[in-house]
């Protein structure tokens, strides 16, 4: 069935390829790539190259057009790359071609997010999650799929690319999808049993753009250790602590983090996870401040929450990496007192968009963790007060 290998091998050398379309600035393109570049070095790739077309609608054979398909091709044969990636979803047929062009292996940002996502699976939640994924992802692809995955050495089948056997495919991955989405909805089921066996409890949840130290913030308010690490989605399953505040106990879940153009067949995959952002009555949404396009990554993160129906709970925007915020746009000639003007012109204007519920931290140097924990705390306290009234030894 799917090759099992993993897609990107280590320190393979890799070339990124983005296409500028209508509507789109230069910058953001730029930055795309410069997700892409991290998410490729997630997955161990090393990125020697970019190339960047600007083109009104991609090309239906290649994606881009014929000219920078051969320069592409040129680059990658004279420098033994070893593998393609292009920034947005290819088709089937596009792989196909473009790999006939260059004799290079080409995957996609969704390809290579389900990569990563199928290295971080540890649960068998999240192992199948990923595989139906991977399988929604395959099934429209298949016709031009088949050389592609032949050549990978994961072919679906075992005999050459003919109607019939394509046709078989076809029933195959849909009995496997049809059996994963079956498989997960009894993990939900008890998921869900788990979920309200916690008891009365006020659940809260990390959310967040992915890579903006969700994981750091869970290891240091629960004292606990949780996978932490500089690179995209190093949380894949929810992790969930009981912690007790000054005799006020509440639940506290770190959830997998969001990115732009996540493949839309992977939120569906991941529903059981988001669940518990759609079940949580506090959200702490964590954002990287020190990140050139963190505002974007609040649009993304609060986009996603709109579609989980989770926008209108109780948030606290927690604006972590201050240290590494104050690095970058400080320079050391600069007087403290224009340093702390600007600083507060920046919580000033954040805490006028969050309704007064905006924080500034830094979990690495431990910044105003102590007024975070009591922010937390009386959000907590609030909610017992008006959804379990006779829970009066939380309050105090």
């Amino acid at each position: 069935m799917i090759d099992k290998q993993n897609k990107v091998q280590h320190e393979e050398r890799a070339v990124l390829v983005g296409v500028m379309q209508k509507d789109q600035k230069e910058h953001e393109v730029k930055e795309y790539l410069d997700e892409l570049a991290f998410l490729a070095e997630t997955a161990g790739a090393v990125t020697v190259k970019r190339f960047m077309q600007k083109l009104a609608h991609p090309d239906s054979r290649t994606f881009v057009g014929k000219g920078k398909l051969q320069e592409i091709a040129t680059y990658v044969k004279e420098r033994d790359i070893g593998l393609l990636i292009f920034d947005d979803e290819l088709t089937g047929a596009q792989i196909n071609n473009i790999e006939k062009e260059t004799g290079t292996k080409t995957i996609d940002r969704s390809d290579l997010i389900l990569d990563i996502f199928a290295r971080r699976a540890k649960t068998a939640q999240a192992k199948a999650q990923v595989e139906l994924a991977q399988y929604q992802y395959i099934l429209p692809r298949l016709r031009g799929m088949w050389k592609h995955l032949e050549r990978l050495g994961g072919g679906i089948g075992t005999r050459g690319p003919g109607e019939t056997e394509i046709e078989t495919d076809r029933r195959i991955v849909r009995d496997k999808i049809s059996l994963l989405r079956k498989r997960l909805a009894e993990i939900d089921k008890q998921a869900f049993t788990q979920r309200k066996d916690r008891g009365e409890f006020i659940r809260v949840s990390l959310v967040g753009y992915t890579n903006v130290g969700k994981s750091t913030l869970m290891n240091l308010l629960s004292k606990t250790e949780v996978l932490a690490e500089n690179k995209l989605f190093a949380t894949l399953d929810t992790t969930t602590r009981k912690l007790v505040y000054e005799n006020t106990p509440f639940l506290l879940s770190d959830t997998v983090g969001f990115i732009r153009k996540l493949p839309h067949h992977l939120v569906e995959s991941f529903k059981s996870t988001l669940d518990e952002v759609r079940e949580a009555d506090i959200l702490l949404h964590v954002v990287d401040i020190s990140h050139p396009a963190y505002e974007d990554q609040i649009g993304v993160v609060n986009k996603t929450l709109q579609e989980l129906k989770a926008f209108e709970k109780p948030i606290i925007t927690i604006f972590n990496k201050m240290d590494l915020y104050e690095q970058h746009t400080f320079d050391e000639w600069l007087e403290e007192d224009t340093k702390q003007d600007i600083l507060k012109d920046l919580e000033e204007r954040w805490q006028r968009q969050t309704g007064g519920n905006a924080i500034f931290i830094s979990a690495l140097e431990r910044t105003n963790i102590d007024k975070l924990r009591q922010t937390i705390l009386n959000k907590v306290r609030d909610l017992y007060r008006i959804r379990y009234p006779y829970k009066a030894e939380f309050f105090y």
